[in-house]
């Protein structure tokens, strides 16, 4: 174990991310002494390292994830933050632990500077992302102070510096939408309300199996005072034995699963509590079965925060979506043109497919996740009249796609330009309904991440109309 001294103890942050900026300099805040290493030696990191080494934080770049990147500090190392990218059994965190140094992730350190604030806490593979901003505008619009972060907005501890920085009235809740990659580093967390929206295989490259992944968004769960779960999805309701007890909802009525739901829609499509009828499900304007999942799972959550029914309508009669999410951009020959590029794997795909008017033009791509697409051929081969892929996984997408018995226009693209002004270009003469960015991967291959990916299909979207 390596003796550390404590009078020059420091803190490294690992990655020049928006989490680990923010990281360190709540750290330089709370008086500490900061080291940030980098791996990239870009033009973009060396601008960042000048503002940062301003603040009197130390910036080493082109130091990779090895153990010997640490040594120039090795002895007086008292902990370690890292990003929610890196994998939390990496062996060089491993070797970190070893030596005696305290390793968190940086959810963990804004969780110390902000575990006084009332949290709300949701998680899932699927909705995770409409709710926690669903909740958020829904409170912000009855003026309650609230805050939005973690895995969308600002990174958690770039809250908790702001916190530190303004001085102002602390809010009343914060509403954090939480990855398994920051749910696993982060073990402390305890809400207030805890919300699991959907369950389906995800991130098995890096959780390894199914049942991990389940038992790491289970502790968050478990570890929260109020919980709230989705019994419209299948795996969730077929292991409610395994959970904890909690808040059920449904959009297919009062009973569901042999047990009575405590929100639910009824035939008439009012959102029910108890014996209550609290508005129409139509206040919210987005399609698709799984938002009106969403809008229970919000209500029940609201609900126990004290906001009435005239409240809660009041705050979702002008909400209408996230950015990239079934996102309508417009029309091309009187064709509705959509952007669902945070659908990274085949189960979120699904639900965009199930969603838009058929029949679509869809486009596919990037690089290819772990999971069973069975279900998502089986919906392509229903809703789509043609598909164009792109990307690192174009051509292994082709394969699973044509011996599902896909019979329609398929081609290849290597980007997701030529892809979508192809489709763009074709539509019409296809017969669509709808073009729809559905990829089904990730966006690692060609973009740092899907919301890059979406906002290039958005220029390209613009740039074609201009173009005709």
């Amino acid at each position: 174990m390596v003796k550390k001294k404590n009078s020059n103890a420091i803190s490294v942050v690992i990655g020049l991310g928006k989490s680990g900026i923010s990281a360190a300099k709540l750290l330089k805040k709370k008086g500490k002494k900061v080291v940030v290493i980098e791996k990239e030696r870009s033009k973009e990191y060396l601008e960042i390292s000048k503002r940062l080494e301003v603040l009197g934080i130390t910036v080493a770049l082109g130091k990779s994830l090895v153990i010997s990147s640490f040594y120039p500090w090795i002895e007086d190392i008292s902990e370690v933050i890292t990003s929610p990218a890196i994998p939390w059994d990496h062996m060089t965190l491993v070797q970190l632990r070893n030596l005696g140094i305290k390793v968190q992730g940086e959810i963990s350190l804004a969780w110390e500077n902000l575990k006084h604030i009332p949290w709300i806490a949701i998680t899932g593979t699927n909705g995770k992302t409409t709710v926690t901003a669903m909740i958020n505008h829904v409170l912000k619009k009855n003026n309650i102070n609230s805050l939005m972060g973690g895995n969308i907005g600002y990174p958690a501890s770039e809250i908790a510096l702001n916190e530190l920085n303004n001085g102002k009235s602390i809010p009343s809740c914060l509403v954090m939408e939480l990855s398994s990659y920051q749910i696993e580093s982060a073990s402390e967390i305890t809400p207030q309300i805890g919300i699991w929206t959907t369950f389906t295989p995800d991130h098995l490259e890096r959780h390894k199996n199914i049942d991990n992944y389940f038992k790491i968004k289970k502790k968050l769960i478990d570890q929260s005072s109020i919980r709230i779960y989705n019994s419209d999805d299948e795996y969730l309701n077929n292991h409610k034995e395994k959970l904890s007890d909690g808040i059920w909802i449904s959009a297919q009525g009062e009973e569901n699963g042999g047990f009575r739901t405590a929100y639910w829609i009824n035939q008439a499509g009012i959102v029910c509590e108890k014996e209550s009828e609290l508005f129409h499900s139509s206040i919210l304007s987005m399609p698709g079965e799984h938002n009106l999942q969403n809008l229970l799972i919000v209500t029940a959550a609201l609900r126990k925060l004290d906001l009435s029914a005239e409240e809660i309508k009041f705050g979702l009669s002008d909400f209408y979506g996230v950015p990239h999410r079934l996102e309508y951009i417009g029309k091309i020959d009187n064709i509705k043109v959509f952007n669902d590029s945070k659908a990274t794997n085949y189960d979120s795909a699904i639900v965009g497919l199930k969603s838009i008017q058929d029949p679509l033009v869809v486009l596919a791509g990037g690089k290819i996740k772990q999971g069973e697409p069975s279900k998502w051929l089986e919906q392509l081969n229903k809703s789509a009249c043609s598909i164009y892929l792109f990307g690192e996984s174009a051509q292994s997408l082709k394969e699973l796609i044509l011996e599902s018995g896909f019979k329609a226009h398929l081609s290849i693209h290597r980007s997701l330009t030529e892809a979508s002004f192809a489709a763009f270009k074709m539509g019409k003469g296809l017969g669509a309904s709808s073009i729809l960015l559905s990829p089904a991967c990730s966006s690692f291959d060609q973009y740092q991440n899907f919301e890059e990916r979406g906002n290039d299909f958005k220029e390209l979207f613009k740039k074609y109309k201009e173009k005709v």
